[in-house]
């Protein structure tokens, strides 16, 4: 047997009856060749790893626009935060944490500059609407590699559209991704609201403080050992209680946080900002990047600008409406 082979069968031994087995995966949407060394969810990962949009992450927003800060979260800090609490609770349910893993770090691929204001922005103006993990699973099956996509496994993709909202992913791996991504947003806001003024550590409801802990790593502690310890079979479950003081942390985050008009000031200014670069590239399509061209070519103009518009960082956003919008100095002729 080649190295592959072997994890594959240390995989079938040591995994819960209830985990994704590498070697039973559906398979890719274009048959390949099989590597001799990873298994298929950890070529998923390093796919994602090494592709330009996890790159871009570095530089979209997660809660707070463009923050002065170094330390305040970014898309791609929060991919890892992630990641990180996916992978723990997979370890301790004996799940694969491979594929866990290469949801976790594709899932938000597809997301907007801005934050959830940019994904609100093209929502409004965009035919049939848009929505993030549906994006994210356009980028790895459609945008990468010059329009060849990644082609990910059928698992890994699943997990990445299922991420969110609606139907639950078909793998308790990629189930897991959708809870670790609610417990990592949640308590690294809080981080970061505080940081920001925003809120102070007397505002988070005493009940949070009692029952789930008054750090950060006490919260994600408690919520993380809740599901491990009342997850049962194929049930990711956490305790009654924990669970309800949970969904209540969550309502103040929403009422406290990001609703909140000081923290969300700047938002005004992306729904017109969006707007503007849509409206500018749907008038003026050869003025877009060459991939985005074989797009319009392919699918349409709007499908084309869509992408453009939903792959670009904040800054890039900004740049591209200031050189299209901001009079410039006269600096003469030279």
């Amino acid at each position: 047997m080649n190295i592959r082979e072997k994890s594959e069968e240390t995989e079938s031994m040591i995994l819960s009856p209830f985990a994704c087995l590498s070697a039973e995966t559906k398979g890719r949407e274009r048959a390949e060749e099989k590597c001799p060394v990873r298994t298929d969810f950890q070529r998923d990962r390093d796919r994602v790893i090494h592709c330009k949009s996890f790159r871009r992450l570095k530089h979209k927003t997660q809660v707070f626009l463009s923050p002065e800060g170094d330390h305040y979260r970014t898309r791609l800090t929060h991919t890892l935060e992630v990641a990180q609490i996916a992978r723990t609770i997979a370890r301790a349910l004996r799940l694969n944490e491979d594929l866990t893993e290469a949801v976790s770090l594709a899932h938000d691929l597809g997301h907007t500059p801005f934050g959830h204001a940019g994904e609100r922005a093209l929502d409004s103006i965009v035919a049939g609407g848009f929505r993030h993990y549906e994006q994210s699973l356009r980028v790895v099956d459609k945008l990468e590699k010059n329009g060849q996509g990644l082609n990910l496994t059928y698992e890994t993709r699943n997990g990445i559209v299922c991420h969110t909202t609606g139907k639950l992913a078909d793998t308790l791996e990629g189930q897991i991704v959708r809870i670790a991504d609610r417990i990592a947003y949640i308590n690294h806001d809080i981080d970061d609201a505080i940081r920001a003024g925003v809120i102070s550590k007397r505002a988070i409801p005493a009940e949070v403080n009692e029952k789930l802990g008054y750090t950060t790593s006490q919260r994600i502690n408690t919520l993380v050992i809740s599901l491990i310890e009342n997850t049962f079979e194929d049930r990711l479950c956490m305790d009654e209680e924990i669970q309800g003081v949970f969904d209540r942390l969550h309502k103040f985050m929403f009422a406290c946080v990001y609703s909140n008009d000081n923290a969300k000031r700047e938002e005004k200014k992306v729904p017109d900002l969006i707007a503007a670069l849509y409206g500018h590239f749907i008038k003026h399509p050869e003025l877009l990047p060459e991939e985005n061209k074989k797009t319009a070519n392919e699918e349409g103009t709007e499908r084309a600008v869509c992408d453009y518009l939903a792959g670009m960082t904040d800054r890039f956003a900004v740049e591209q409406f200031k050189n299209l919008y901001v009079p410039r100095s006269w600096v003469g002729y030279r």
